[in-house]
């Protein structure tokens, strides 16, 4: 059964977790961080896509400690409205949403028999994925989708603790391909791809969706949390 749940963070802040229930045998888990519109009824598919591959799979609400309930579509005034709020989030005192992150991860690795959890993240969770790839405990794989602001010189500077798989768009107008390219040399223990799309091109309920990109991505995700599970 798909449903809300609720988690505490090492501090005490209480927040929302969407969680999607695998069928048996259960292959280990999958923490999906949201972009910035929200558990939305984008995230919960993603999310509810992990669950029918065999994975315990949870989206916690990343916007909790800035405002509760937050879903939101893909209108210019929605976009500038999640624009806001992670603006907000980025600005909380250090660690931030990744106390939320690394709490979500703990209860999945209490969940699933292996104990093994995979982070996905899509444009600003991917960004999160890529803190948590370098800073948080218990993951397996991190796994980046056109993450906004990995290619700044301040997260290139990070040193990813496990394996990380990231997508990027050759169209995507807001990660351009010189920090892509700086990202790549100077991590080249990551595995990178470059698809012809642009930003967002994973999400269907957007007019960037790229089927092909979207379904290739996919299977590279697959591929890649499966063979760090092992």
């Amino acid at each position: 059964m798909n449903h809300m749940i609720e988690l505490t963070a090492a501090d005490g802040c209480h927040f929302p977790v969407y969680q999607a229930q695998p069928a048996d045998p259960v292959k280990g888990a999958v923490v999906v961080l949201q972009e910035i519109f929200g558990i939305n009824a984008h995230i919960r598919a993603v999310t509810d896509g992990f669950a029918a591959q065999g994975y315990l799979a949870l989206a916690p609400s990343t916007f909790q400690r800035v405002k509760q309930g937050v879903e939101l579509g893909y209108t210019p005034d929605e976009i500038a409205a999640g624009a806001a709020l992670k603006a907000q989030v980025e600005g909380l005192p250090a660690p931030g949403v990744l106390t939320d992150i690394q709490a979500t991860i703990d209860h999945a690795a209490r969940a699933v028999p292996s104990g093994k959890v995979a982070v996905v993240g899509y444009c600003w969770g991917g960004l999160l994925t890529w803190r948590a790839a370098c800073l948080l405990d218990h993951i397996a794989a991190a796994v980046t989708y056109y993450g906004g602001g990995m290619t700044q010189p301040a997260e290139i500077a990070r040193a990813p603790k496990v394996p990380v798989l990231a997508h990027f768009a050759r169209q995507d107008a807001s990660i351009p391909l010189e920090g892509v390219e700086a990202f790549r040399l100077a991590h080249p223990e990551v595995e990178m791809h470059l698809y012809d799309a642009s930003h967002g091109f994973n999400c269907d309920h957007r007019a960037a969706y790229n089927a092909q990109a979207a379904d290739l991505a996919r299977q590279r995700t697959l591929e890649f949390i499966r063979k760090n599970m092992l």
